[in-house]
């Protein structure tokens, strides 16, 4: 392998164009959304759902006397409009990793990414 690229431009840059496909392949399926779910549990009694992230859609949600709003996109979800009184959840912004995790307390709703 060290004779294969020794000294020589074009393997270099056969190298280096490799190792960038490679990371970019790499980057593709770790992001959130390829073949992630989001874990939605709500209500009471709780009531747990479970979503695709790699499809655009929209949840309303009702818990706890609010109608929580939940929004699907390009691989991530995020409360967006919710009722609560502080908006706390919506400042959670976007979520796509494992392990991303809101919540809207008063409504008594909660997202992990799986």
């Amino acid at each position: 392998m060290h004779k294969l690229f020794s000294g020589t431009r074009r393997g270099s840059l056969v190298f280096v164009a490799v190792v960038v496909l490679l990371a970019a392949l790499l980057y593709f399926f770790t992001r959130g959304g390829t073949g992630r779910t989001a874990l939605i549990q709500y209500g009471n009694p709780q009531q747990t759902m479970e979503v695709p992230l790699n499809k655009d859609a929209d949840y309303d949600l009702e818990s706890n006397g609010y109608t929580v709003h939940l929004q699907v996109r390009d691989g991530t979800i995020a409360f967006v409009n919710s009722p609560c009184p502080d908006h706390l959840c919506e400042g959670f912004g976007r979520l796509s990793q494992e392990g991303d995790w809101a919540a809207c307390m008063p409504a008594q709703v909660s997202v992990t990414v799986e």
